[in-house]
This record gives C-alpha cells, sequence and structure tokens, in this order.
C-alpha cells in the first residue's frame, strides 16, 4: 500500500508545526513561536488551518490574570503526521534506489 502526502501538510511550517507538537501533550503558542520562529500573527493562521482540519486543538485560558493559549496535536493530527512522513520515507526510498541504478533509466 502506497501512503500518500498530506496537502496540509505540505507546508514547511505546518510540518514543523505538528512535528514539534507531537513530542508533547500541549505546548505554550509562545513556546510554538519561538521553536518555530515564527510571528505570533503566521503562527495563529498556520494553527487555525490545522484547527480547522482537526488536526491541532487550540485551548485558550488563563494563568493568574494573563491570558495564555496552548496547541494540542490530535490523534488525527497524528495518524496525519505518521502517514504523510510514511510517504515522504517511500519517495526517498525510491530515489535512492534508482540511484543505484543509473543505466536502468
Amino acid at each position: 500500500m502506497t501512503a500518500k502526502l498530506d496537502p496540509a501538510l505540505q507546508s514547511s511550517l505546518r510540518i514543523q508545526l505538528v512535528s514539534y507538537l507531537s513530542g508533547c501533550e500541549r505546548a505554550e503558542f509562545q513556546v510554538v513561536q519561538d521553536y518555530c520562529g515564527l510571528t505570533p500573527s503566521n503562527l495563529s493562521k498556520q494553527a487555525t488551518v490545522l484547527s480547522e482540519l482537526g488536526y491541532v486543538q487550540i485551548h485558550k485560558g488563563y494563568v493568574g490574570k494573563r491570558p495564555r493559549t496552548w496547541l494540542a496535536l490530535t490523534t488525527d493530527g497524528r495518524t496525519a503526521l505518521q502517514s504523510h512522513l510514511a510517504a515522504l520515507q517511500q519517495i526517498a526510498a525510491a530515489a535512492a534506489t534508482a540511484a543505484a541504478r543509473p543505466d536502468e533509466r
């Protein structure tokens, strides 16, 4: 069975975001922003796209009196990331196989 690339994860920003979130239960917006090197506006846009797809949950709340936003990868988001990475691995393996047999082109 051939895995398929997920169009939503073909954006380098989105795959970086879901990859980071795959390593934690949830992360504070500012931490994700710093890690990914994004502006607040850009991270918000990317997180909203992923949220609309059901890949990321956006939690808003307070720490004391200060508003905070947390991002968490959903089960669907984890599955999408795993499938997307599997498809990339298949592409890389096919390229390596083709490169190993240059006279068959």
